[in-house]
């Protein structure tokens, strides 16, 4: 298939992906293509006549794999970002060929020989940091992939490798059919009271799509649940949607339980298999927190905190409640909505009240134009590019300094048929070697934003303008990348390091300085008063500590699946209910969260679910250092610059903070964020 555009080198600038030409027929023959050719580079090394050292068989075998990288890279982006029956139904066979493969080079004693020969002299080769990192690197990842296990223990490894190849977008599958099966049609206009009009009119829009016209259509699609339960007025429909959001994949055609049970007890026969007690202890080895027990003495300390700062919350709110509204008892589906009936009384705003200041392409130029101030960039959109939906943007990173050429970005803002819920950042060729030269990054940011209705443009929340800020960090993370070898490029750090990076970026959205760069309105064009923003700050830490402890509760829920044998669980929620009972102010009154938990089943972040409020230590410590010399002062931007964003995963985070903050991380700058902590004079 000398046609096929995946196995030919692209002739688009930066070598990005053909979209345009790609076809779902493509893929299977392009991954076996990529796996014979990958086949024969490992065959090279292993059959070379010459002794082992670092060019011949480190280097080699990182540039061993590169055709099947983007094939595989291009396959399973359009999964989550196109899908479709299609595509999910070439998981079956592409999942096991990968992990095969995957297997058949992590378990190759030849190969492995080799790698051992260099890593038993690495003292001797007078190797740089970043090539010790990759010897380092590729040493441990073999061990910890089985190659120092038996016959038998490699064969049921490898079988084990091919079943979860499948099980975890299986599970991916199952949320977003379960989440689209359900629709809320509303036909009486007074069932839409308390809602804002910029809900009601996408509400509308999205029944004229579905034939539903003169309805109103609501559906689990975020930027349609979130506003329904904040702000309808009507209490039972509120409960309706709210438990079909929570039963999302539980007891009906896409039921994740079954699922579930196999991912875990699979890992954790893998973890044993591999030496480690859990899958927890496995996975932990390689992140900052280095074991299950600094984790969880971490939970402890942020339930110590915000435990107490929630329940005072929902007094709070509960009084409110009975006080304004007569409501006896609050249920989980009426935090959201009277949370902001009091957020508005507390501090004289509604979320609504930004929306008209944030039209998304004002919104998204001012982001560029915050990246551009902070680190000396400038972006150009391009029509150079095909993209794989007609709503998809490209754009074109370029230094100031110089005019070199930084990186290609790609945008896809709004929800549909078959794309995965919620919001990501995705690359499609890391930054590094690749046919033998360091090329430069191809990057995507993929979101599920409010779409426009009609005359009128896409107006995100507030919340949404910070998931813009969040990804792009995460994009910024890949792009400004300078390194050497792919596999350090960019967000490739360790896991609890990954969201340093996009999470500080929030903070600016709070600022003055910066919104008033792009926050206007979309009627009018006058800025955001100056009033609104104040408003806004001081509404920041509202509930903060309801946030906190849900956010913890996750990451208990995420150990409890992974830091135990998994063999005796049989139900699922009875689990669940035991794993949060202290973290959890009320009682499950839906599904449970485990069944569409896709961060820790269908993503990267199993034994990992801390660590956004790990990296949340570190941005908030990151952000002081801004906000002590100023929020765009260009010698702490570019001390960020050189010392994090550009160094990957090329040495220790650790390492790369000190070398940016002179030290190592306040553990209380979250803390003093939040105003839990007093700060400084």
């Amino acid at each position: 298939m000398s046609n096929n555009p995946l196995l030919q080198i692209s002739s688009l600038p930066n070598h990005a992906p053909a979209f345009d030409a790609i076809k779902t027929e493509h893929y299977l023959p392009a991954m076996e293509a990529g796996i014979e050719q990958a086949r024969a580079n490992i065959d090279a090394i292993k059959s070379s006549a010459d002794a082992p050292d670092f060019e011949n068989t480190i280097v080699a075998l990182e540039t061993a794999s590169e055709l099947l990288g983007q094939v595989t890279g291009v396959y399973y982006n359009a999964l989550s970002a196109v899908g479709g029956d299609d595509l999910q139904d070439l998981v079956e066979k592409i999942g096991p060929m990968s992990s095969n493969f995957s297997s058949d080079v992590i378990l190759d004693e030849e190969l492995f020989a080799r790698i051992k020969a260099v890593h038993d002299q690495k003292d001797t080769l007078g190797l740089n940091t970043e090539q010790t990192t990759l010897l380092e690197d590729t040493y441990r990842d073999f061990v910890r992939g089985g190659a120092l296990l038996d016959e038998a223990k490699k064969t049921r490894l490898r079988e084990i490798s091919e079943t979860l190849s499948t099980l975890a977008p299986n599970f991916m599958n199952n949320i977003s059919k379960s989440a689209e099966a359900y629709e809320l049609v509303i036909e009486d206009k007074a069932d839409l009271a308390g809602l804002p009009d910029t809900a009601i009119d996408s509400a509308a829009h999205a029944a004229i799509e579905k034939g539903y016209d003169g309805k109103w259509l609501f559906t689990l699609d975020y930027p349609s649940f979130g506003p329904f339960l904040q702000y309808a007025d009507n209490r039972e429909l509120r409960e309706h949607i709210w438990r079909a959001f929570s039963n999302r994949a539980y007891g009906d055609d896409w039921d994740n339980s079954e699922n579930l049970l196999n991912i875990v007890k699979l890992r954790h026969e893998r973890a044993q298999l591999l030496g480690y007690d859990t899958h927890a202890h496995y996975v932990l080895e390689r992140r900052m927190a280095e074991s299950p027990e600094t984790v969880m003495d971490f939970l402890t300390k942020m339930k110590e905190g915000y435990k107490p700062a929630a329940e005072k919350d929902l007094a709070q709110l509960q009084a409110f409640a009975k006080g304004e509204h007569d409501i006896d008892e609050l249920k989980q589906w009426d935090i959201g909505y009277y949370a902001e009936k009091q957020k508005q009384k507390l501090f004289n705003f509604s979320s609504e009240d930004l929306r008209p200041y944030f039209p998304l392409e004002k919104v998204l130029r001012g982001c560029f134009a915050h990246f551009e101030k902070l680190f000396g960039l400038t972006f150009k959109p391009s029509s150079a590019y095909p993209v794989w939906h007609e709503n998809v943007q490209a754009f074109e990173l370029f230094n100031q300094s110089d005019n070199s050429f930084v990186g290609t970005l790609y945008a896809d803002f709004h929800p549909r048929s078959g794309k995965k819920p919620g919001a990501w950042m995705t690359d499609y060729r890391g930054q590094g070697l690749y046919n033998g030269a360091v090329e430069r990054p191809v990057i995507a940011i993929v979101c599920n934003f409010t779409k426009p209705t009609g005359d009128k443009p896409a107006l995100l929340t507030h919340g949404e303008v910070t998931t813009l800020f969040h990804e792009m960090g995460h994009a910024i993370h890949g792009l400004l990348s300078d390194v050497t070898y792919r596999s350090h490029s960019g967000t490739s750090v360790l896991w609890d390091f990954v969201e340093l990076p996009s999470q500080v970026q929030e903070n600016w959205c709070f600022e003055k300085e910066t919104l008033d760069m792009f926050a206007g309105h979309y009627e009018t064009g006058e800025k955001i008063p100056a009033a609104l923003i104040e408003k806004l700050r001081s509404a920041m830490n509202y509930m903060v500590g309801w946030a906190g402890l849900r956010q913890t509760t996750l990451g208990t829920l995420d150990m409890a699946w992974h830091n135990a044998d998994p063999s005796n669980i049989t139900d699922i929620a009875n689990f669940e209910d035991e794993a949060t009972k202290d973290t959890s102010l009320f009682k499950r009154a839906a599904g449970p969260v485990s069944s569409s938990f896709s961060h820790i089943f269908a993503g990267g972040y199993s034994a990992g679910y801390y660590s956004y409020k790990w990296a949340e230590v570190l941005d908030a410590d990151t952000f002081e250092a801004f906000l002590e010399k100023g929020l765009y002062d260009q010698t702490t931007a570019k001390s960020y610059r050189e010392n994090i964003l550009s160094k990957g995963g090329s040495q220790p985070p650790a390492t790369l903070y000190r070398n940016f903050r002179g030290r190592n991380a306040d553990p209380d700058a979250l803390l003093r964020r939040e105003g839990l902590v007093e700060k400084a004079a």
